[in-house]
């Protein structure tokens, strides 16, 4: 069995389609080449600083925790 080609599609058809795709693909290399490079400067936002209050004891077993320690349980 022979392969033709299709006799509908016009020489210039196939190469507006293969210049559309290039142009394309190389759109798309432009876009990620110059996004590559740019970094997004955030201004930093001072650490939140943890005070000890007067009668915070730190970790406490509540009941919520127990509770998640049950039910985490594997």
């Amino acid at each position: 069995m022979t392969h033709s080609r299709d006799t509908n599609a016009s020489p210039s058809g196939v190469l507006k389609r293969r210049k559309f795709l290039l142009s394309a693909g190389l759109g798309i290399g432009g876009a990620v080449a110059a996004t590559a490079g740019v970094k997004v400067l955030v201004p930093a936002e001072p650490a939140a600083t943890t005070e000890v209050q007067p009668g915070n004891k730190g970790y406490q077993a509540t009941e919520h925790v127990r509770n998640y320690y049950r039910t985490a349980r594997v």
